[in-house]
């Protein structure tokens, strides 16, 4: 092992090198080194037309992570299982067809290092058939300029497969907190452990060289060996980060509660203002269920576990997120990938193995377009890539999926108290649309399959049944006509419509332990 600058790191990457990349947004995240390699194109102009693996989004959406990357002449092609973090410069590179850009499942990617590490022929997975990973719909493929087939539809004892052969990796760009002088990485102050082994493994698969970033070298020995998650035969060059270019997550540097060294009092954790996301994820955390496995995503979903601890309830739940981190309170917006006092860690690529091998009860994601169909589109809108994420993995095998966004986006305002909802300002795009853009979940599969399906929204809920989306619920203070129907492009079934719970529009609720122990 030889420890190295970013800048000498970024000399080291080849023209037409395929790099796969460690990390989810900030956390676990090389950020000095891919500066490195932007500061050698630009002085320069090499290396060239490379190609990046990741398997979640890589940056925080503003000036770091794919952002070094998005220089044309630099970047040929990028694969990721989601998009949102990657900065507008990218984003618009991808839309504008400057590069090719392909998105796959989080947890199929994930798995993926590992089948490339163990020289398996690739993934053989049912995650994505009837989605737009599948090659009868759009195979992944997120743009014109994207031509090259990367996963194919195969036939296995008379089912329906789809087949990821694995990517020649040149270079993996991992991330710890601590290497010895002979290598070995430590990840004890990182949030979440991802897949850097497995990046690494697969890499020397290939030949190929493997750097990664750290807070600091120790000693050789000084190394607890249950600490060293990344060998030191594994690792060719150490990069010694600064400070800044070493965040824990998207907003935070450093939080021991995060990394699991020290627990904080759950009520320390600031409630969520009475606004539409709090009434929806009090809406949803009514479907929770005690001691069940529980998934969170991103967005108004990881407002669930906030209610819950400000109700009182967070000790009778199981939580967790799809970045490996199990128990506590899964932390929410920059942070998300986190939990508070968190009681198990384990590398995502096994996370994913549990989730597929449907291990949970239920789980609560984010809700961008719908259809009558039951379709929903989280990944990409007017041509712009944003990707899945764990989203289909996490959906294909949980039989509880709970929906959760508001009704209408962009500009909705709306007032919450005395039990019920007041629509002030309708947002500019509905969500409930005649078809959507892109099929991130299959309505009509799930149906097929018998998944209980529910769409919570601050003014609505809806349930998935054989024949489409049927209405159930509907806030005090709404007009059914004037505030629902108006904004659908379809009509949606109307059997039994009850009223919303007026206690989870008020300031105080304190309704959920009885609701959920019932």
């Amino acid at each position: 092992m030889k420890v190295i600058t970013a800048n000498e790191a970024g000399a080291l990457i080849q023209d037409h090198a395929t790099i796969f990349l460690g990390g989810l947004a900030m956390a676990g995240l090389a950020e000095e080194v891919l500066k490195g390699i932007e500061n050698q194109f630009l002085e320069t102009g090499h290396p060239r037309l490379v190609s990046t693996w990741a398997c979640g989004a890589i940056g925080n959406a503003n000036d770091a992570g794919m952002k070094h990357f998005a220089h044309q002449g630099l970047i040929k092609r990028v694969v990721a299982g989601h998009f949102g973090q990657t900065g507008k410069e990218m984003m618009r590179m991808v839309a504008d067809n400057e590069v090719e850009a392909y998105n796959f499942p989080q947890g199929s990617l994930s798995h993926l290092t590992r089948q490339t590490a163990n020289r398996s022929p690739g993934l053989l997975t049912q995650v994505g058939l009837g989605t737009f990973v599948d090659p009868r719909q759009e195979g992944g493929k997120m743009n014109p300029c994207t031509t090259e087939d990367l996963v194919r539809l195969v036939e296995f004892e008379g089912e329906e497969w789809l087949f990821y052969p694995p990517p020649r990796i040149d270079v993996g760009i991992i991330r710890g907190t601590v290497a010895d002088e002979n290598g070995n990485i430590a990840l004890d102050k990182e949030g979440v452990l991802l897949e850097q082994l497995s990046i690494a493994q697969a890499v020397k698969r290939w030949g190929g060289i493997v750097i990664c970033q750290v807070e600091r070298v120790v000693k050789a020995g000084s190394l607890h060996p249950k600490s060293v998650k990344v060998p030191g035969f594994l690792v060719d060059y150490v990069v010694v980060a600064q400070p800044e270019n070493h965040m824990q997550s998207i907003a935070t540097h450093y939080n021991p509660a995060f990394s699991g060294e020290v627990k904080v009092p759950l009520g320390s954790i600031e409630p969520m203002a009475l606004d539409e996301r709090k009434v929806i994820a009090r809406r949803a955390a009514l479907e929770l269920h005690p001691g069940k496995q529980t998934n969170l995503g991103i967005g108004v979903p990881a407002g669930v576990p906030a209610v819950a601890a400000e109700e009182g309830v967070a000790h009778l739940l199981s939580l967790s997120v799809e970045s490996g981190v199990n128990g506590g309170i899964p932390a929410q917006l920059g942070d998300f990938g986190m939990a508070y006092n968190p009681e198990s860690m384990i590398e995502q690529s096994f996370q994913f193995d549990f989730y597929d091998g449907g291990g949970l009860d239920a789980t609560f994601l984010g809700l961008a377009q719908t259809d009558s169909h039951g379709n929903v589109n989280v990944s990409k809108f007017n041509g712009r890539p944003v990707g899945c994420g764990g989203f289909i993995n996490i959906t294909r095998s949980t039989p509880k999926v709970v929906f959760c966004g508001t009704f209408t986006a962009g500009g909705l305002k709306v007032k919450v108290g005395d039990g019920k909802l007041v629509i002030e300002q309708e947002g500019k795009m509905s969500k409930f649309i005649e078809q959507v853009e892109q099929v991130t979940f299959n309505g009509h599969d799930a149906a097929l399959r018998q998944q209980n399906v529910l769409f919570v929204t601050e003014r609505a809920v809806f349930h998935l049944t054989a024949d489409g989306l049927e209405l159930t619920e509907i806030a005090p203070g709404v007009d059914l006509e004037r505030d629902v129907l108006a904004h659908m492009a379809f009509k949606p079934i109307i059997r039994d419509l009850k009223t919303m719970d007026p206690g989870i529009f008020s300031e105080q609720w304190g309704g959920l332990a009885r609701a959920i122990q019932h």
